[in-house]
């Protein structure tokens, strides 16, 4: 797992750095795309460091720190998802599809031998309650912005602004990782067992991700997308929420 994760990480630093460095990865791309890659991008290299981090902590013995690792690699197999099928083909595509696979069995193999090795006696309902809310609100924004569209039959502005087809943080988030928080929270709340395990890492790839959003919407504001103020706060806010709710999470990991 050490050795995997040090893979990884190397992988995603050469990438974000390129994609932050040089205009040939993105060069394809709208400016609202490209910025938001590059978001992302910054928020990888925070995922790395976390992912560094933890991997130490939890060599040492920490379970606390496996929950956030374990976390971060949901992040990362998000992010590589939209690499790998929403950016146009450039040089780093094989890469892409190497981190993929790299954290996707580094997941399977971390899910299937670990997960007994953790005990978790409770977890706070506040923090629980935390990852509901994130998981309502970004599945009521969503779907606010892509009914209306489906009732008229005009593409989403943000879509189009991208320049997709369709956007897959809508289908990552609809799909998997919304309904993943909403489900978590039930049955944390609930005190069983698998909600109490999974609410640590929901929490921690909540956090990477809302801090590679806000990344990517100082990038907008920056290169004169105003409209991304209102957006950036609440989303800073969900990030600072998470981030408690994290860390009152790990509190009963034993």
């Amino acid at each position: 797992m050490i050795y995997l994760t040090i893979v990884i990480s190397v992988l995603v630093v050469e990438a974000s750095v390129f994609g932050l460095a040089s205009s040939a990865p993105y060069m394809l791309e709208t400016q609202n795309w490209l910025l938001q890659a590059r978001g992302q991008d910054i928020g990888n290299l925070i995922a790395v460091g976390t992912l560094l981090t933890c991997t130490y902590m939890a060599v040492k013995g920490s379970k606390r720190a496996y929950l956030v690792w374990l976390g971060t690699l949901f992040y990362l197999l998000y992010a590589y998802i939209i690499y790998a099928v929403a950016v146009h083909f450039n040089s780093l595509f094989l890469m892409y599809v190497a981190v993929l696979g790299l954290v996707f069995y580094t997941l399977v193999i971390a899910l299937s031998k670990q997960s007994g090795a953790i005990v978790i006696k409770s977890v706070p309902k506040w923090s629980s309650y935390i990852l509901l809310a994130v998981g309502l609100l970004f599945a009521f924004l969503w779907l606010s912005e892509l009914v209306p569209s489906l009732i008229s039959g005009v593409v989403p502005q943000s879509i189009r602004e991208a320049g997709l087809w369709v956007n897959p943080i809508h289908v990552l988030d609809l799909s998997i990782v919304l309904p993943g928080f909403i489900v978590t929270a039930y049955l944390a709340l609930k005190g069983k067992s698998t909600g109490m395990y999974f609410i640590a890492p929901w929490l921690a790839f909540s956090v990477l991700m809302g801090t590679s959003i806000v990344a990517a919407m100082i990038l907008m504001l920056a290169n004169g997308f105003g409209s991304a103020v209102a957006p950036m706060m609440m989303v800073a806010v969900v990030v600072v929420a998470s981030f408690i709710a994290l860390v009152g999470s790990l509190k009963g990991v034993k």
